[in-house]
Formats: structure tokens, sequence, C-alpha cells
């Protein structure tokens, strides 16, 4: 399964779309100060975008059950995409931004269990571990990229709300590859 096709395409989904939405996490604060946040308005939008993560994966289960799992790949990387290039257009004003923060935490709690789910979802749990762990390296790697080549990326795009743009086009790109990881339901067998 590791050499197929959509698990291929679902692992750059997934390493795309991870990078762009650790990437906004990380890149928040600066941007909410270009847009004339203070220091603490712009922690506030941060750790509040992380409670938005929270309540994202409570709305996880009932996602689930009314979606497959290609439509909910794609659903949740475009909603990131989404709310990424908002906060890269979106010049305030600041309570709206924080706003924006909190729904990209959402979409980011969401992604979170997507990930966790992906190979049960599509191959059923008998590989489980070792198919997580093919598709979690790469995620894991370019994600630990992040804090340095988002900061090296922001100066010569022109600042954080271009570098958003970019995200948000990176992520764009990962939903439309995970349009290609349509599987099969697992069977009885690989459960």
């Amino acid at each position: 399964m590791a050499r197929t096709r959509p698990f291929f395409l679902l692992a750059v989904a997934l390493t795309l779309s991870g990078f762009a939405s650790f990437a906004v996490v990380i890149g928040l604060v600066p941007l909410m100060h270009a847009r004339g946040a203070d220091a603490t308005t712009a922690a506030w939008a941060l750790g509040l975008g992380g409670a938005g993560q929270t309540l994202g994966r409570t709305l996880y289960a009932a996602l689930a059950r009314r979606t497959s799992v290609t439509t909910r790949t794609m659903a949740l990387i475009t909603a990131g995409a989404a709310t990424t290039a908002l906060l890269g257009l979106v010049p305030g004003p600041i309570p709206f931004l924080v706003v924006l923060a909190v729904l990209a935490g959402v979409v980011r709690g969401n992604l979170t269990l997507l990930q966790a789910t992906a190979v049960a979802d599509r191959w059923g749990t008998g590989q489980y571990g070792r198919l997580s762990a093919l598709l979690a390296a790469p995620v894991t790697v370019a994600t630990s990229l992040v804090p340095f080549t988002g900061a090296a990326l922001a100066g010569p795009l022109g600042g954080y709300p271009a570098l958003f743009l970019l995200l948000a086009a990176l992520s764009l790109t990962a939903a439309l590859l995970s349009l290609g990881t349509n599987t099969p339901r697992p069977s009885a067998e690989s459960v």
C-alpha cells in the first residue's frame, strides 16, 4: 500500500498542508504585528487559535460521519488554504483577525485528526503502525523546517502577508493532490 499512487499523493498532500498550517502558527504573531497589533494582542490571537484547535477536534467525528475520506481530506485542506489566504489578505480590524486566527485553529484541530485517521480510514488497521509512520515522516521533517523557512521567506516575499498567501497556495495544491487519494473502503480482513 505504501507504494501506491494514493498513498504517495496523500503523503505529499499532508506534507504540504502540514508545512503550511504549522507555518501559520509560527508566523501568526509577526503577521499580527505587521497588521498593527501589539505583542499582547498577537499573543492572545495565537492562544485563541490554540483554543480553536481544541474546539475543532470536537467537531471531527460529526464531519467524519457525514463525508467520505477523500471529500473530508480535500475540504479540510481547502479550509486551511482559505483561512490562511484570508489572514494574508485582510488588513484588519484586529478583532476580525483574531476571529480568523480562531477559525484557522479550528481547521488545524481537524487536520490533526484527519492525519491520525488517514491510514485506518483508507487501508484499515492491519498495517496501521508502519503506514502511519511512513505517512508522518515527511510531515514531521517539513514542519521541523518551518521556523527557519517561514522567517527566511517572509523577507524576500515582502512580509508575512505575502508569506501567508504563498502558504495558502501550498495548501490549495495539497487539496488538489488529495483528490487522487481515493481508495476502496477497507475490507473486514484489513481491519
